[in-house]
């Protein structure tokens, strides 16, 4: 039986300025010092997607100019990294959300969820279901690889919004497990129902937990968000749920006990072809 901690968890869900990160960073400075993420003892913290801009399909214009030796140094970081290392360093957490990426090495652009720890930068994600439907797949290219990364004991899958529609990039296997699957999000509120019932299924499906981070508020192109985030336990049920159009932090602590005890008990993941 592992004796790996419990994994405590705060998803902040909130309104976007558009294409304004210095707005966003000021707003979730503040809400980093929230007497409710300040009380707590963290080990993840996450965001939604393209948390400095929101959903902007202008990466030339303002997605963060990244280049390769941003691995080795921190030195001239864009703000919003800067940003993600204060707010980790601040915590002693792991934080988590995606931005808007221009790659200065190879002239192309990416939705790239990064994973931001006390002591730099831990790994990413680039998106690899680009949203067709809102042009996303012309502004950006998709990635092409699945991302686990280890955090004090856990395995953490990114994903990123979108992805959440298709299982086979979430399948768990038995020779990669991960224990917990993070999605950042700028989910429609018309398409709700989907992102509240696709949560859950990928849980369940995978014996994992997985939390869920979504914006409110309109974004320029007249689009409503309607948030919902949300944190399920690999059952399926909701171990904390944000209201409807609300800012506000939720949180849960992951049990390892619980999750290791439940895929003994019900080994499902040996059977995954």
């Amino acid at each position: 039986m592992s004796t790996t901690a419990d994994l405590k968890i705060a998803l902040l869900q909130l309104d976007l300025a558009w294409e304004n990160p210095d707005a966003n960073m000021a707003q979730i400075d503040e809400h980093m010092s929230d007497r409710v993420v300040s009380a707590g003892d963290w080990d993840v913290l996450v965001l939604p997607e393209m948390w400095a801009t929101g959903f902007t399909m202008q990466p030339l214009k303002m997605g963060i100019p990244w280049r390769t030796s941003f691995v080795q140094t921190a030195d001239d970081w864009p703000l919003p990294l800067q940003a993600m290392l204060r707010w980790s360093r601040q915590h002693n957490a792991a934080v988590v959300g995606s931005l808007s990426c221009h790659l200065q090495d190879d002239n192309r652009s990416v939705n790239r969820c990064v994973f931001m720890t006390p002591e730099g930068l831990r790994g990413w994600y680039d998106k690899r279901h680009l949203f067709r439907f809102a042009g996303e797949d012309d502004a950006y290219s998709g990635g092409k690889e699945r991302i686990t990364l280890a955090w004090r004991g856990w395995n953490i899958l990114l994903q990123i919004c979108y992805d959440l529609r298709f299982p086979e990039s979430s399948r768990n296997l038995q020779n990669e497990p991960y224990d917990v699957a993070l999605y950042v999000a700028n989910w429609p509120e018309v398409r709700a129902s989907a992102w509240t019932t696709l949560l859950p299924a990928r849980a369940i499906e995978n014996q994992a937990y997985v939390a869920g981070v979504n914006r409110i508020g309109v974004d320029a192109n007249g689009i409503l968000h309607k948030g919902l985030s949300a944190i399920h336990d690999p059952k399926g049920h909701v171990l904390a749920a944000a209201r409807a159009h609300e800012t506000q932090w939720i949180s849960a602590t992951l049990s390892r006990l619980e999750l290791d005890q439940y895929r003994e008990r019900f080994p499902v993941l040996k059977d995954v072809l």
